[in-house]
């Protein structure tokens, strides 16, 4: 709300026949709800001189109050307690990150460019070129996610993991809990109790894949060839088309940006044949084999027991960096990700494979619902029942509301004597005091 406070003072001299006129101009903000009023009036003296006159009176200014925030909600800190993680139905399409009247907007505006024949104005790497300062991110995020997999692959020897063998949910402590909240197809029988095996680094790690692409804005993938890409980590992916260079994985480096009218490419610089992909080559013998979780475990030794707490800080922290770079990342370079699955398609759009299985795939012929993917889904943190005592009794369902939840990384890091960071805090519960069985009935 624009409000302007004005004070005019006028001085009428008939031998010099001049005016003098002082306007004081001021913006206010939106009102506060803790202060209906957040302005004031003060007066001050002034002289104010125009040509051969001289004004001098007092003036009144309008003044700010400092602005006033509640008890713990200062712009940076974090609340004492958060709600744990909705869980999204399966039998709905999952909402969309950007608002869908924005979606339609954006639709209308490149319609009418493309009716009147204009260019859609570009900008990278939406044209097909490289954003240079992305480049070291992209960088700094491919070494963190190798330097994580190694982490998570030496504390797993350490530290014991469980999953279930019914359902998703797993379990970082010495022993599986007793919460009844299993989905599987026996769970029935189990009276809702999971049915806990040993887990692997792909329990804490979420393997998210997608098909390496050399030129993104070329053929799109069908179904029939589908076979002929690789399928490689979806964070791999995206440092890849952020500028990173592996052998194995060559991508395409445009020079000139691609133009388009509407939705249709008018120069893309032609078609280039695409390079075999790498299973040509052993895998045992390239260097790409520490980028993926598969046999993560038998490539590193047990870590000694003086190191532990070291490498559950470096996993820690290079999960913090592989997320940091990835919401960079996804800020610029373009994701889908199906409305329906968890796949996941790092380029300008979706492939035509027909692979989805979820919720009314009979009506779409297996074709994915593709809209714009967000970090979780990317790099998805998989949050686990945080732990106070991995070595004491067994989670129940009775306690359950007093439970906090983390990331799995988080948790087991946390628990290999790693400082846990701020923003998790909350949603951990660490200032709830879990009660007895018997106690709990007797809390408010």
């Amino acid at each position: 709300m624009l409000q302007t406070l004005s004070t005019a003072s006028s001085l009428w001299n008939p031998s010099q026949r001049s005016a003098c006129l002082e306007i004081v101009e001021f913006q206010r903000s939106q009102l506060s709800s803790l202060s209906p009023c957040p302005f004031y009036l003060k007066f001050g003296s002034k002289s104010v001189q125009k040509g051969r006159a001289l004004v001098s009176g007092t003036f009144p200014y309008a003044c700010q109050r400092p602005k006033q925030y509640p008890a713990g909600k200062k712009p940076g800190e974090y609340p004492q307690n958060m709600d744990l993680p909705p869980v999204l139905p399966k039998k709905k399409k999952k909402p969309y990150p950007i608002p869908f009247k924005e979606i339609q907007k954006a639709a209308r505006k490149d319609k009418k460019l493309a009716e009147r024949g204009i260019e859609k104005p570009l900008q990278p790497p939406k044209n097909g070129l490289l954003v240079p300062e992305l480049i070291p991110v992209a960088y700094e995020v491919l070494d963190a996610w190798k330097l994580l997999i190694k982490g998570l692959a030496q504390l797993l020897y350490v530290i014991p993991v469980y999953g279930c063998s019914e359902c998703s949910e797993v379990h970082v402590a010495h022993s599986g809990h007793n919460i009844q909240d299993c989905k599987g197809p026996s769970s029935s029988k189990r009276r809702g109790l999971h049915s806990w095996v040993k887990g692997s680094i792909n329990d804490i790690l979420i393997p998210i894949e997608s098909y390496h692409l050399y030129d993104p804005f070329g053929r799109r993938i069908k179904h029939e060839t589908r076979f002929d890409y690789d399928r490689i980590p979806a964070v791999v992916e995206l440092c890849i088309q952020a500028g990173v260079d592996i052998p194995e994985y060559p991508s395409r480096r445009r020079t000139n940006p691609i133009r388009m009218i509407g939705k249709k490419i008018i120069d893309r610089g032609g078609y280039v044949e695409e390079p075999k992909p790498w299973r040509a080559v052993d895998p045992s013998s390239s260097s790409i084999i520490d980028l993926d979780t598969c046999g993560a475990c038998e490539r590193f030794p047990p870590p000694s027991p003086e190191d532990v707490p070291i490498i559950a800080q470096e996993t820690m922290n290079a999960h913090e960096t592989v997320q940091t770079g990835v919401t960079k990342l996804m800020k610029k370079y373009m994701v889908k990700a199906c409305g329906y699955c968890s796949e996941v398609h790092v380029g300008p759009w979706g492939h035509n494979a027909k692979l989805c299985g979820e919720f009314k795939h009979q009506w779409r012929d297996g074709k994915h619902g593709w809209q714009d993917a967000t970090v979780s889904e990317v790099f998805p943190p998989n949050y686990v029942w945080h732990v106070q005592d991995p070595k004491g009794p067994p989670m129940r369902s009775a306690l359950k509301r007093y439970y906090g939840k983390a990331p799995a990384v988080v948790e087991l890091c946390m628990q290999a004597g790693a400082q846990v960071p701020r923003r998790y805090k909350p949603m951990m519960r660490l200032d709830i005091i879990v009660p007895e069985s018997e106690e709990a009935s007797l809390v408010a």
